[in-house]
């Protein structure tokens, strides 16, 4: 809080299924992938920014005047209403739990600073029992940087243990391609929580399984996802590369049936 006062925050992720953008590319490479969260029509729930696998060493202006794009659609809402671009997240990495706190804060400090986010996409965020109570020390000092409250994302990537829950806004449950995800199954804690609790990141979807992939988001309660048919690919002569960051690459840019996943998100999936 800043001097005691109640500073108005982001409005909580609304009931109805929405979008996440989690990685894209920086906006001079994909200037029409950052215009997408002002569209009317685009049902976005959150856009993380990562200047260069942080916030960078210096603000960037390109990423400056994106984010205040966005940060500006916002300020037309209605009080505790869903803001028209959606919220903007600060992409922070934990190194699965390993890196060092000063760091994580230190780069939560600089996405304040330079972007005045909304809060942040916690990536690589570890999901067993024993990081527990590392990560709530770290989410609590989280929201502790921002006047009013905070959006929290962890990004496990998978179904962590139900103790995580509480600690955030949203867990990502689900990041990797299709042919995992077809298959996926829920946990029954995770029943007793709202969708609007879950995000699903699900790459190399081809176009006649949209609706099919849609309907088992669904089904298993994530109401905020991105479905695209891009793939996953490590970068040229990175072989070790961390596979959550492979993962992430495959939503630079926007899926090749952005509109129609638009259209069916924004009139809903039938049951």
């Amino acid at each position: 809080m800043s001097g005691g006062r109640a500073v108005p925050g982001p409005p909580p992720i609304p009931d109805r299924a929405g979008l996440a953008l989690p990685g894209l590319a920086h906006p001079l490479l994909a200037p029409g992938e950052w215009a997408q969260p002002l569209r009317a029509d685009v049902p976005v729930h959150w856009t993380a920014l990562s200047v260069d696998d942080g916030p960078g060493v210096r603000p960037d202006p390109r990423c400056l005047e994106a984010a205040g794009r966005i940060k500006n659609a916002g300020l037309r809402a209605a009080p505790g209403q869903p803001r028209p671009a959606g919220l903007l997240l600060g992409r922070v990495d934990l190194g699965h739990g390993a890196r060092p706190a000063r760091a994580v804060l230190d780069e939560a400090r600089r996405y304040r600073d330079w972007y005045r986010v909304d809060g942040y996409l916690l990536h690589r965020c570890p999901r067993e029992p024993a990081a527990l109570p590392h990560v709530a020390r770290l989410t609590t000092a989280l929201r502790g940087l921002l006047d009013g409250p905070a959006h929290l994302v962890l990004g496990h990537g998978a179904h962590p243990d139900p103790g995580y829950a509480p600690l955030a806004e949203q867990l990502i449950t689900f990041l990797g391609p299709w042919s995992r995800y077809r298959w996926a199954q829920a946990p029954e804690w995770t029943a007793a929580l709202p969708p609007g609790r879950f995000c699903h990141l699900v790459h190399g979807v081809p176009r006649t399984h949209l609706e099919e992939a849609l309907r088992l988001a669904r089904w298993q309660g994530a109401g905020t996802v991105l479905l695209t048919d891009r793939t996953a690919r490590a970068r040229d002569g990175e072989r070790d590369e961390d596979p959550t960051a492979v993962h992430y690459r495959a939503f630079e840019t926007l899926p090749g049936y952005w509109d129609e996943i638009v259209s069916r998100i924004g009139r809903g999936v039938s049951e």
